[in-house]
């Protein structure tokens, strides 16, 4: 992927951007909550998406333009989900999702796979219950239900986690059972992963040297609360030779933080098109 090409991103995040919709946004796990109170599904590594009811559109509120026959015959209540091609593709995911003229093959591949009724006023197992009986009587093979299952206990929630990352998936996603649908960040919604990632706005290039000489040697990079700090690893040569432009979004992999309040072990995940910071 070319950094380069991030410019009609920029154009694209400023354009036709609507109110972002009301979503519930997901806390980091941390162990102490029964998880047997919660629904359990892959978090999958996708875009969200969010259907209105008649348009479809990003959790930033960009307006997403699917061929005509992928939105055909979605109902006409709201669906939050993630539009999805599947495991370790969210790049091509990524750039179908902010073409605005789509090339029909490319959407063949895409499914909307949606976790959540935000418009039904039940808990969540009853919004579930709801949902997986709307999917099944539209019958559309790109628009399913996310798969949730129960687990007893932290010790099998680890297992379900280690067995998805092996088959090369990102994490879990807890969602509490009694739970009503609201917006912002909750512990009503968890995401579990082997690793924590978040994300950071790139502020400057820092040049190499030695063997990166002549190319970036790391990022300075800023968070949504003003921290700054440097990210130096996970970059591909090719990536170094041509750095996320400065004012991208890109996504950081860390384990905890310093005693200082910064990101511990930080590296370069992705970049990340099209995030809003909350």
């Amino acid at each position: 992927m070319r950094w380069a090409g991030l410019l009609g991103l920029a154009l694209w995040c400023l354009a036709g951007a609507a109110e972002p919709p009301a979503l519930t946004l997901a806390e980091d796990y941390e162990r102490g909550p029964d998880v047997a109170d919660y629904w359990v599904s892959e978090k999958l590594d996708g875009v969200r998406g969010y259907w209105t009811g008649e348009r479809l559109i990003t959790r930033g509120g960009h307006p997403v333009h699917p061929p005509d026959w992928f939105v055909a015959d979605f109902p006409d209540v709201p669906l939050d989900g993630e539009l999805w091609l599947g495991r370790g593709r969210f790049a091509e995911t990524s750039g179908i999702v902010r073409t605005e003229e789509p090339v029909d093959a490319e959407w063949r591949g895409m499914r909307f796979m949606v976790f959540d009724l935000p418009a039904h006023d039940g808990r969540f197992t009853e919004r579930l219950a709801a949902l997986e009986s709307r999917m099944n009587e539209l019958d559309i093979d790109w628009l399913q239900p996310v798969k949730q299952f129960r687990v007893a206990d932290h010790a099998e929630l680890q297992r379900r986690l280690e067995a998805v990352v092996d088959r090369g998936g990102e994490g879990l996603m807890l969602r509490r059972a009694d739970s009503r649908h609201e917006s912002g960040r909750s512990d009503d919604l968890l995401k579990v992963k082997m690793h924590r990632d978040a994300e950071a706005r790139v502020i400057r290039h820092l040049p190499g040297d030695g063997k990166y000489a002549d190319m970036m040697g790391s990022l300075l990079v800023e968070t949504p609360d003003g921290r700054r700090f440097r990210l130096g690893t996970g970059f591909t040569d090719e990536q170094r030779a041509d750095p996320p432009p400065v004012g991208s979004w890109v996504t950081y992999r860390f384990n905890g933080f310093t005693t200082n309040g910064l990101p511990r072990f930080a590296r370069f995940l992705r970049v990340r098109p099209g995030y809003t910071p909350p």
